[in-house]
């Protein structure tokens, strides 16, 4: 477990992009138990509801001066974006912003998986070069694959087959507020000014789709089968459901890497950081098994 995170007198001043987001948003409640003032970074302040004892900036990508303005007093930084062609262009402003507004520490929320031209992990390649050339102490926060992603495959483990292009593959799922709890460490933990760490992040175990199957029959008391399409059948299948071409792109990537074993590291990264076990599949599936019941 990590042991010297520091709690100064002064109460440090973290600004969080991606704030509304799930790892954001676990991470900036997670944060108002800390002796810290929290800023959340947002670009639709009258969407959003946080605690009296955050403080909401606006923030809009077309006027850099509002980035630098939010960042104000500042002096650690985790950032976070939703997978978009504008996530690379977006980021780096965020922290050639923050550099130039005093930002110390920047902790980017990055992705797990090996260097390719698939998204979103290019987008996180190109953020994290950038990062690493700038004068400021860094920590890249690398996860295996979010156990979110499985409710993209809700609609078809109701009807009660599942398909997609990940075979069967090993993948490591982590809860995403495990990756919160690992966040708040690395913002928390001294650091030197020239510091650049790396963190990998994972559950305890693998999984292939047909083991996730299993188990969700078991939950559900009802059998699920899972089936491999091809990723040329998968892109057919996501296109006709009307998803955009990009998603598409993201998502027959997302399997690729998953067949191709790049989510199955295991560490111990997690329990080193925050001194807990990582959250198992299996409560993630029990907490959200209402969203795999048959409809109607």
């Amino acid at each position: 477990m990590v042991e010297d995170i520091q709690h100064s007198s002064d109460r440090s001043r973290i600004a969080i992009a991606g704030s509304t987001g799930r790892v954001g948003g676990a991470l900036t409640k997670i944060l108002e138990a800390d002796p810290v003032h929290v800023v959340a970074l947002t670009r639709r302040p009258d969407e959003v509801k946080f605690s009296p004892g955050v403080t909401v900036s606006t923030v809009n990508f077309e006027a850099p001066s509002t980035l630098r303005e939010a960042m104000r007093g500042a002096d650690r930084l985790f950032l976070a974006h939703g997978g978009s062609p504008q996530q690379v262009a977006n980021e780096i402003a965020l922290i050639d912003a923050a550099i130039a507004s005093g930002v110390r520490h920047i902790v980017k929320l990055s992705a797990m998986g090996p260097a390719t031209r698939l998204y979103p992990f290019a987008w996180h390649m190109e953020i994290e070069a950038h990062l690493a050339r700038q004068p400021v102490a860094s920590t890249v926060l690398r996860p295996s694959a979010f156990a979110d992603l499985l409710k993209r495959s809700a609609s078809q483990i109701a009807s009660g087959t599942w398909a997609n292009a990940a075979g069967d593959g090993p993948v490591n799922f982590i809860d995403t507020r495990d990756v919160a709890d690992a966040a708040r460490v690395a913002l928390l933990e001294a650091f030197a000014s020239e510091s650049q760490r790396a963190y990998h992040l994972t559950g305890s175990r693998t999984w292939t789709m047909e083991q996730v199957a299993e188990t969700l029959s078991g939950l559900l008391g009802r059998e699920v089968t899972y089936r491999y399409r091809s990723p040329e059948e998968e892109r057919t299948a996501l296109a006709a459901a009307g998803l955009p071409p990009l998603i598409v792109d993201v998502m027959v990537g997302l399997d690729q890497v998953c067949r191709e074993h790049g989510y199955r590291e295991i560490t111990s990264t997690f329990k080193d950081m925050t001194g807990k076990e990582a959250r198992p599949l299996t409560g993630w599936l029990s907490e959200n098994i209402g969203l795999f019941r048959k409809l109607g």
